[in-house]
């Protein structure tokens, strides 16, 4: 089965907060989905906001752009929610990415996904409160609305990876079957290959285990990872509690330089 298992420390210890003293050249990498916005009963109802807006504008502005958004969502959906005030963005867990200059690279779908568009869509006709979530080169079954049905989705998931060799991506209440490549990590690696991103010291902000590729690279590259949410194995080095404390952060972030402790 070709499931993502990310590597995560072996114990749930709780972590401090991240600091308001960052590198002189940090970038950051935030997810949305439980990070910037509260986990909600359907995707769709995130939308815009225009704290998270004014926030993202400062902190592009003190970054110098080294801010990108890294998220399982479609990049039609990130430019919905987010605005289109984020330029870098890596969208459906980084098989597409978006480069500060606007170029956008993604793949081709996978041949088989069609079928698992066709199963699963199926499946959430036949049962009330299951979500159908076609992102392209992905699809997903949530069952935050149907609990009971989290068994059969993810059996159903892993035997539709096995016999097709998508990608089973297992994260919030959801079960997503995705065309094989890059996940979070690799698009932070990639991110910061380029401009402005390149020589920078990265953070990035995740709250589900799909983000754990991201704490890994960033960790990897000589920055950290931030888990949002309760206290879990994770590769993370520090925890926020909620999308609300993340945006607290984020706004003193964006702070002018000579008002934090800003190291070189």
């Amino acid at each position: 089965m070709a499931a993502i298992q990310p590597v995560s420390r072996a114990g749930s210890v709780d972590l401090p907060p991240p600091p308001f003293s960052l590198p002189r050249r940090a970038a950051l990498f935030l997810d949305l989905d439980g990070t910037l916005a509260p986990i909600m009963p359907r995707p769709d109802d995130v939308g815009p906001d225009p704290r998270r807006a004014r926030v993202m504008a400062r902190l592009r502005e003190r970054f110098e752009d080294r801010l990108a958004v890294v998220s399982g969502r479609s990049l039609p959906d990130l430019d919905h929610i987010l605005g289109g005030g984020v330029p870098s963005i890596a969208a459906v867990h980084g098989l597409v990415r978006r480069a500060a200059d606007g170029a956008v690279v993604d793949l081709p779908p996978h041949e088989d996904l069609e079928d698992a568009r066709r199963i699963l869509g199926e499946l959430a006709d036949c049962e009330r409160g299951l979500l159908f979530e076609d992102k392209t080169l992905s699809v997903a079954l949530h069952y935050r609305n149907a609990p009971g049905c989290a068994e059969a989705v993810i059996e159903a998931a892993e035997r539709l990876s096995q016999a097709t060799g998508l990608v089973l991506q297992l994260g919030d209440m959801v079960a997503e079957l995705r065309t094989p490549g890059a996940d979070k990590g690799a698009a932070v690696t990639a991110f910061l290959r380029e401009a402005p991103f390149l020589g920078s010291t990265p953070v990035f902000l995740g709250d589900d285990l799909t983000d754990e590729d991201g704490f890994a690279a960033a960790s990897r590259l000589g920055g950290f990872g931030v888990l949002v949410g309760q206290p879990r194995p994770t590769e993370a080095r520090h925890r926020l509690d909620s999308p609300a404390d993340v945006l607290d952060w984020l706004e003193a972030l964006a702070a002018p330089a000579d008002a934090l402790g800003v190291t070189a």
